[in-house]
């Protein structure tokens, strides 16, 4: 947990052109807007405030990276599926998006984002095609796990894993999360830090 509690802003960026040069190693958080993406970053560097938390959805509008000890980025990406954003602006996003998962080389994983009562909408899906062609490892959150029973919550967890385990994500993971009762951090990070460790 250390090495994310070290956890610096960086930099934004809001054009591919922009992204910082280094020969570091890069994990990416992305999902749906108000799916609690800041605030799994926040839980995870035990930081009330490193990523800007919202209750209006789309106020993450550009690609936010977070320094850690090393050359070893957390990068918080826009959230998407807010329909009230203009659509020049949401066009935008997801070319940034896209540009970004598909083609850059210092990026190791991607952390998806799912709220727990709504997983797997078109939108998540189109992310997961999106990123799984380079070949790189994905983990879900299934985030607001609280906000089901135990047993319930369980239930999604394991539809989401037979969804995964028979489409063509086969470097995809999945786990509950909660930054409210503050579940799933240690699993998440053993996750993470497996991905940067080869730094």
């Amino acid at each position: 947990m250390s090495r994310f509690q070290n956890a610096t802003f960086y930099t934004s960026v809001n054009d591919t052109k922009d992204l910082p040069q280094h020969l570091g190693i890069e994990v990416a958080f992305a999902g749906r807007s108000n799916a609690g993406k800041s605030s799994a970053i926040n839980t995870l560097t035990n930081r009330n405030r490193l990523a800007f938390v919202s209750k209006t959805p789309g106020r993450t509008q550009q690609i936010n990276f977070f320094k850690l000890d090393t050359e070893q980025f957390l990068v918080d990406l826009p959230g998407y599926g807010y329909a009230k954003v203009p659509s020049s602006i949401r066009r935008h996003w997801e070319k940034l998006l896209s540009d970004y998962l598909q083609t850059r080389e210092s990026l190791r994983g991607l952390v998806l984002i799912m709220d727990i009562r709504h997983p797997l909408k078109s939108l998540d899906i189109q992310m997961l095609d999106w990123f799984a062609p380079t070949g790189k490892a994905i983990h879900i959150l299934l985030t607001k796990a609280d906000k089901l029973s135990k047993q319930q919550a369980n239930i999604t967890l394991k539809d989401v894993s037979l969804y995964l385990n028979s489409s063509t994500y086969p470097q995809c993971s999945v786990q509950l999360f909660s930054s409210l009762e503050a579940t799933g951090i240690e699993d998440a990070s053993i996750v993470i830090n497996g991905w940067l460790k080869n730094n």
